[in-house]
């Protein structure tokens, strides 16, 4: 059977011999006491959840979390939602798949991307902002990861690219606000934006699927990147020739600890200068926004014009498209 991905899947559709990537596994018990397998199957152009009924814990803990497995079974709709019903399912090597196949991409240009980011930084004429930037930018290890590295597991910007497809698009918003506010200083907000997730290049892993690393589940991005920040200040000092501004180093570490706003999202600080609150609403509007406009494009119920509940965004979709519909 030809390849056949996650986002072309139909209701009723028998599937034989396909290959998927288990982002994540669970043991269930049924309301009859009977054990099932919950599983999230995963390729480059999606999601579907998976069961196994009638299984065991010797078949559970055979199969590979972040790994691959061959499997047969048909495709159902459940309350709006597809799922797989697996029939049969068993491990494969990861040496037997092609793992292009199985990794979300941004669908922009990285390289292209990457540079308008470093002409964008280019721009940052305070000397304190730009030495700190300067020093992660030389960082070659760092920014290889940057480049590539997802922006979260599930939420926005899910995939390869994500996290600089992310930040490109808040420092382009960024060129186009902070200007209506002209007591703000551009330069800070350009350095945080750059800054404020860039600790995700060691809190996700990203090789087979995308999962946190055990810093980041330890640590979080905003304590990491707040870490770098100091290393990085102490390295910008020598290319200064004297000592990074104080009060700059605390101002960038302040918008990555505060960029969530709230404690219950990751952030210890509430925001508590002027940039650190653009910083916070960029990202917001950034991330709200892709998360809204994909849920949109990956809904797969043509029955109705609203998408399932989106918890993230605490709302269903109106999926019509209004203008279009109007002509």
């Amino acid at each position: 059977m030809a390849r056949k991905f996650i986002a072309d899947l139909q209701p009723g559709e028998l599937i034989d011999n396909q290959t998927f990537l288990i982002a994540s596994k669970d043991l269930r018990t049924t309301t009859q006491g009977s054990l099932y397998i919950h599983v999230v199957l995963a390729d480059k152009s999606g999601q579907i959840l998976g069961r196994v009924w009638q299984a065991s814990e010797a078949m559970y803990k055979i199969l590979p979390e972040g790994g691959f497995v061959d499997l047969k079974g048909r495709v159902e709709s459940y309350k709006g939602n597809l799922q797989f019903i697996i029939e049969a399912i068993r491990p494969i090597e990861e040496a037997d798949v092609d793992l292009g196949e199985f990794l979300p991409r941004t669908e922009g240009d990285i390289d292209a991307m990457y540079a308008r980011v470093l002409e964008i930084l280019s721009k940052i004429k305070d000397a304190n902002v730009a030495a700190i930037v300067n020093a992660f930018v030389a960082d070659e290890e760092r920014m290889s990861l940057f480049r590539t590295a997802p922006a979260a597991v599930s939420m926005h910007h899910a995939y390869i690219g994500g996290l600089l497809e992310h930040t490109l698009s808040m420092l382009e918003l960024g060129l186009l606000v902070v200007p209506q506010y002209p007591k703000l200083h551009l330069d800070l907000v350009l350095g945080g934006i750059f800054l404020h997730d860039l600790g995700k290049t060691v809190e996700l892993h990203h090789r087979t699927n995308f999962h946190y690393s055990d810093p980041g589940q330890l640590l979080g991005h905003i304590a990491i990147c707040t870490v770098w920040i100091e290393q990085k200040a102490a390295e910008a000092s020598k290319t200064l020739g004297k000592p990074v501004s104080e009060k700059v180093k605390w101002a960038l570490q302040h918008i990555v600890l505060s960029h969530h706003a709230k404690p219950e999202f990751g952030s210890p600080r509430f925001p508590s200068i002027p940039e650190a609150l653009a910083v916070h609403y960029i990202d917001n509007l950034d991330a709200k926004l892709n998360m809204s406009v994909r849920a949109i494009e990956k809904d797969k119920d043509p029955a109705s014009n609203w998408t399932s509940y989106q918890h993230a965004l605490e709302t269903k979709l109106y999926k019509v498209d209004v203008l279009s519909d109007s002509q």
